[in-house]
């Protein structure tokens, strides 16, 4: 069962931002609801899920949502995370982008991210904390707007199969065995799949493989010790699937994240 999480009372607008720095713990969430002025979702550590105009996905540290204002949304975690929310002032981010949008994260964004969380709430007469939210809304309009995260199901039967996958990548049922698991026929959930998720279960699963290898990786995990959780028979079926699929080996990738230099 997931949890509700209270929000903060007293809520004043941000000037021109505002962060909070909060643990939501596993199977947590806060209920849908809205702002009266622009939201950053980001997490330093865990995955997080958004809920949002009548689609859910999940984010990585790697990635952050712009959420503008007055846009109703849903956020929580399936394994628990360090949650980072950045309330921007209306006219501070009106021009970032219109539309929830999925964005980048490079170490830079990042530190300037976990630079404001530190500062928050501190005086600051020389206006070095006016100057670190100018920097982050300058690196967000710069930033690499993502085509997509990893969809995820918002109700149904779905949810489950969803968060045992993501529990555990290697879980090889197909169709039929988890079509027998959810009291569904092997086409029912095909369809049913397709029509919630926009892809089949094949495509989405290899979607969620690639998602935890920047989680996995970064974690600390080696290139065979990841290919091994994520239920590949090898490490160079792992390394050739990776290559096919984002045109470099995951150790190449991880390193692109680490240094925020795209590869040439």
């Amino acid at each position: 069962m997931w949890e509700p999480i209270a929000v903060p009372p007293g809520l004043v607008p941000p000037r021109p931002i505002t962060v909070r720095a909060q643990t939501i713990p596993a199977r947590g969430y806060f209920a849908e609801h809205a702002h009266r002025w622009h939201q950053i979702v980001y997490a330093t550590s865990g995955v997080l899920t958004v809920a949002v105009e009548g689609r859910s996905f999940v984010i990585s540290p790697e990635q952050a949502v712009w959420l503008p204002t007055g846009v109703r949304h849903r956020v929580g975690s399936l394994l628990g995370a360090q949650f980072r929310s950045l309330w921007v002032a209306d006219e501070a981010g009106r021009d970032v982008a219109e539309h929830p949008t999925v964005f980048a994260v490079q170490p830079l964004l990042r530190a300037l991210i976990l630079e404001a969380v530190a500062i928050a709430g501190r005086e600051s007469d020389d206006g070095y904390s006016g100057r670190v939210a100018t920097l982050i809304l300058d690196q967000f309009r710069r930033a690499r707007p993502l085509p997509g995260a990893l969809p995820w199901p918002r109700e149904g039967p779905l949810v489950g199969l969803c968060e045992a996958l993501y529990a555990d990548p290697a879980d090889a049922r197909g169709p039929e065995e988890w079509g027998r698991e959810l009291g569904l026929s092997a086409r029912t959930l095909a369809r049913r799949f397709e029509t919630d998720m926009g892809m089949s279960l094949r495509s989405w699963r290899r979607r969620l493989r690639l998602f935890r290898v920047v989680e996995l990786m970064g974690g600390g995990l080696s290139v065979t010790e990841t290919a091994m959780q994520l239920g590949y028979g090898s490490t160079s079926a792992f390394v050739y699937a990776f290559r096919t699929e984002l045109g470099s080996s995951p150790q190449a990738y991880i390193q692109e994240q680490v240094s925020g230099r795209p590869r040439q």
